[in-house]
This record gives structure tokens, sequence and C-alpha cells, in this order.
């Protein structure tokens, strides 16, 4: 029987989840795509450096190592905010990239330079999932702040593992150093591939929408908040509730926060920090409070089954329309409805 060795199978499996990603509709998901054909090839790029142990591949694998935190903070930035990479970002590969093309000439601390790249960018996803993202329907933002924090410490953990390999070249002349890059292709790159692929098929795609040609700063550069007074914060609260009264946009279940600032003509992130100021919870959870009051008066008022209702309410899922209708009413909504319909716990004859 032929053994293929692992890197290889791990890259033969991107490869084909990059095509399932690649036939989807949505742009979001062709970038998802990229990047998982990118981890592909970088897979790829490593079994061949450690089976052939040729010079292009050991110049290839920390160039195309450099690229992955860079794309994988885009692909989540940009559900934040539509925007372009700036050429700041292509600093410090273009440096290892150099380094790797100049060796021996160049001594690059490539390892040292890689474990800072991995750093810098897993710290930046850490530091901007609390925010909610723009243009994540909003039913989804609390997973894709879990994704996001998921790929912060998968970055950092590849720090950690380009630490690793640093050690094992400095006092045991890289004997460990291909089963370390292995298992850690092997597990954290398809872990990082599947997060941003979910995030991918849950971004809202702006196709023939403009995208602002925005220069992002390093991701390591503070951005401070803008800052609200209680007045400005409740005249913004005011807007929201009547557009959410009057026009029940919160029943459209692919509502973002990026088209809440568009029908208020409001800056996103000033929504966003008006309602946790005046609510004390953050946006999916109001927006989500809304939904279960339609629903509750629809499962009164009608008899849709449960299904029809959570649908019709804005939710996508069953499993999440439950779980919010408990938190916010501490029944199921089969219980809500029975209770409602015989407030004295009469059986109906």
């Amino acid at each position: 029987m032929i053994a293929i060795p692992l890197p290889f199978v791990v890259s033969i499996l991107l490869s084909l989840f990059a095509f399932f990603l690649w036939v989807r509709p949505s742009s979001s998901a062709k970038l998802a795509s990229a990047f998982a054909m990118l981890c592909a090839l970088t897979t790829a790029i490593v079994g061949l450096r450690w089976s052939l142990d040729w010079a292009i591949f050991r110049t290839l694998q920390p160039i195309l190592a450099s690229l992955l935190p860079v794309c994988a903070w885009y692909c989540f930035r940009r559900a934040h905010q539509k925007m372009h990479l700036s050429w700041w970002h292509a600093v410090l590969p273009g440096i290892i990239a150099l380094g790797a093309l100049g060796y021996p000439i160049l001594q690059t601390p490539l390892d040292a330079l890689l474990t800072f790249l991995y750093i810098v960018y897993g710290v930046a996803l850490l530091r901007s999932a609390p925010t909610i993202a723009g243009d994540v329907r909003l039913s989804d933002t609390e997973g894709f702040a879990h994704a996001e924090r998921v790929a912060g410490y998968s970055l950092l953990f590849s720090a950690l593992v380009d630490g690793a390999l640093a050690i094992s070249f400095m006092f045991y002349e890289g004997v460990h150093a291909p089963y370390i890059l292995a298992l850690s292709y092997a597990i954290l790159l398809p872990m990082i591939v599947v997060i941003i692929a979910w995030v991918g098929l849950r971004t809202h795609s702006v196709d023939g929408e403009e995208i602002t040609a925005i220069s992002e700063p390093p991701p390591s550069i503070d951005t401070p908040e803008p800052q609200l007074t209680p007045a400005e914060a409740e005249t913004i609260v005011q807007q929201f509730t009547q557009l959410l009264v009057e026009k029940q946009v919160f029943l459209d279940p692919d509502l973002t926060l990026n088209r809440l600032a568009r029908k208020l003509l409001i800056p996103a992130k000033h929504i966003s920090i008006a309602v946790n100021q005046i609510y004390a919870r953050n946006l999916s959870k109001v927006i989500n409070e809304y939904r279960i009051a339609y629903a509750q008066a629809r499962l009164v008022e009608s008899d849709d089954s449960i299904t029809q209702i959570y649908l019709s309410s804005g939710f996508h899922s069953k499993s999440n329309f439950n779980r919010e209708f408990s938190r916010i009413t501490g029944q199921t909504p089969s219980q809500y409805r029975q209770e409602a319909r015989n407030p004295l716990g009469k059986s109906t004859p």
C-alpha cells in the first residue's frame, strides 16, 4: 500500500474544500476559498520540503507561512469593514521573502520574524473579537466573535510552534522539526480554514457595492473608539427604536449592523456603542428581544406552527430561536403558547 505523508493528505482535503467554497455564489465564500488554497499550497510545500529537501522548497516555506496570518486577519477584517489592504501589511512578509531569497548572503532571523508576525495578527484578532462585525448577520455575531477568538488563539499557538522549531534547531539540530511542522499544519490550518469558511458563508455579500479604499494601519496600532455623550446615545437609540417599531426591520433574517447604519444614516460604531450604553447589552440581544416579542404575539394570535413562526420572526435556526426564547421568557415556545391560551391552567375540552 502506498503511504502518503500527512501534509499531502491535508493539502488534498483543503484543496477539495477550497473548490467547494469557490462554487458558492458569495464573494465572501470565494475569499475563504482563496485562503483555503493558500493553506493547501503551504501544507504541500511543507511536505515537499521535508520529503525532498530541495532548496526551492526551503525558500518558499517561510514566504508562504508569512502570508497566512495577514490573510486570516484580512478575512475577518472585511466582515468588520470593507477595505483594501494597506501596503503596511506587506512590510514584514516582504522582509521575510527577501531574507529567504537572499540566504545565505542575507542572515535574516526568519524564525523570530515569523513568530512576531503571528503574535501581532493573533493579538489583533483577539482585540477585534468583542466588536460587532458590520457585515455579519446579527443572529450570527456571537458565533463570529467566538470564531475570531479561536483564530486569534490559533495564530498565537502557531507562534509557539515557531518557537519550538527554533529550539529544535538550536539544541537538537532540527531532529524534531518535521514532526512539529507536520502536526501543527495538520491540526491548525484545517481548523483556521473551517473557521474562515464559516465566517465567509455567514458574511453578507456586498457585490456591486463600492468598497471604500481605506488605508488600514498595522493591527498593532490602537484606534480609539468613538465616545458618545448620554444625550447623543439616547438620540441614536430613539431613532433605532423608531425604525424597529415602524419598519419592523428586525424581521429580516439577514439584518446586519451595516444595513441598520445605512437605514439610519448613522455610523455603525455609533449605533453599537449607543445600544450598549442605553440597554447595557449588545445589539444582537436587543434585536432578538424584538424578534421574540413578535413571536410571542404570533404564538398567541395565530395557529401557525412554531417552525413557521420562528422563520417569520427573523431567525435562521430553530435552536437559536429556542435558546433566545428561553433566555427572555424562561419558557419554551410550546409552554408559552399553552399558558397564554389557558392562563388558569385548564385543559381545553
